[in-house]
């Protein structure tokens, strides 16, 4: 059996030091990196640690060695995990529940800076991971680190975590192999009258026996008016015929994620519904042949909606075509009409395809990377009008 794909300590350590650059050449003294359970990409991107329960954080001096973060019962799993071996258990990063954890011993700000920075001093810190960073960690900073300028630094992270490395994309390419065999397999066993719950159940069962550490996201199969919903999940509703049935399926390795998405259906569906499928495939082979390297993001925005209303079908969009991927499905950056950049070669996203009508919708999904000529899709499959009809 082929190895399978990972991201090696060293490759952690080379992120850290470029980050580091990226600290000094900002005037910032640190960064703290915040993540949770469900949004742990920026911790994981710089550790390999993703919290359970808890939250979690890297606290990386200009100069220096960073330190992990965690809350009061994770010392034993992040020391096993991590490739940051200096720990920090502090009790802002503690479950929601919030035990007091009497008898443990605690870290303090003030700690991780004399760990991290020695006798330099702190002047000026910058945050990162401000859209989930809580009340709980925000006040431990003001009043553990009095004194110390805090300035959000998300525009300086992001970036490193935009272009891939080769082990980063073996790890999109196994991740979307993975959902292909999950995809496949329900297509061969979804039946009318089959709850969603047990729908996504056999995509689960793929995923695990086939080498994915977990879901790559929220997995969708729902039918009727909810496939007309930007985002949504399954219920116990029981999957019907003549009507769409929305796919999004994604695994992770090591981190990395994927999905690919399609509507499906049993028997017939009404022509102004096949109508829109068949022109969302369209939609989505054309963004396909929009991307490589050097073009304008937000060129490629424009020349969809534009493309999109001539078609006729403006007032079914809803947004822009693509957007970020890497440890989590969804990430920066985006593809819309208001972005200013320029695609660079081995940057990952997901090709994702939404249209919505009256009581319906439909997305047609999949990742690729950035190339010179064009990209490279994650994955070729399910890409015909065939491959929607079950029965």
């Amino acid at each position: 059996m082929a190895t399978a794909p990972c991201i090696p300590s060293e490759e952690y350590f080379a992120r850290i030091a470029k980050f580091q650059a990226i600290i000094q050449n900002a005037g910032l003294d640190a960064c703290l990196v915040h993540g949770t359970e469900s949004d742990f990409a920026n911790v994981r991107y710089l550790s390999e640690y993703w919290p359970t329960f808890e939250q979690a954080g890297v606290f990386v001096p200009a100069k220096g060695k960073p330190v992990l973060l965690i809350g009061p019962e994770s010392e034993k799993y992040a020391l096993g995990r991590s490739v940051i071996k200096d720990v920090k258990l502090m009790l802002n990063y503690r479950e929601s529940a919030e035990p007091d954890y009497p008898g443990i011993k605690l870290a303090t700000y003030k700690d991780v800076v004399k760990t991290a920075m020695g006798s330099r001093k702190l002047k000026k810190l910058g945050l990162v991971g401000t859209a989930v960073m809580t009340k709980p960690t925000l006040d431990a900073v003001a009043s553990q680190l009095p004194g110390v300028e805090v300035v959000a630094a998300d525009a300086l992270f992001r970036p490193l975590r935009w272009v891939k490395s080769p082990n980063e994309l073996a790890c999109h390419r196994k991740a979307f192999k993975i959902a292909e065999k999950a995809v496949e397999a329900m297509r061969n066993e979804l039946k009318p009258g089959m709850t969603e719950f047990q729908a996504i159940g056999i995509a689960q069962r793929e995923i695990y026996a086939n080498g994915g550490e977990y879901e790559g996201h929220s997995l969708y199969c729902f039918g009727g008016d909810r496939t007309s919903n930007g985002i949504s999940r399954p219920t116990s509703a029981k999957l019907k015929k003549n009507e769409i049935i929305q796919l999004n399926i994604g695994a992770r390795v090591c981190g990395y994620s994927s999905s690919i998405g399609l509507p499906v259906w049993f028997g017939s569906i009404p022509k102004e519904q096949l109508a829109l499928v068949e022109f969302g495939l369209r939609a989505h082979k054309y963004t396909i042949e929009l991307m490589k390297a050097g073009v304008n993001a937000g060129d490629i925005a424009k020349a969809y909606t534009k493309w999109g209303v001539d078609q006729g079908w403006g007032d079914y969009m809803l947004y822009g075509p693509v957007h970020g991927l890497g440890i989590m499905e969804t990430e920066s950056p985006w593809i819309e009409t208001t972005s200013d950049y320029k695609l660079q070669e081995n940057m990952t996203y997901q090709i994702d395809t939404f249209f919505t009508g009256n009581g319906y919708g439909l997305r047609w999904e999949r990742g690729c990377a950035v190339k010179k000529g064009g990209c490279e899709l994650f994955s070729k499959k399910f890409m015909s009008m065939d491959d929607c009809k079950l029965d």
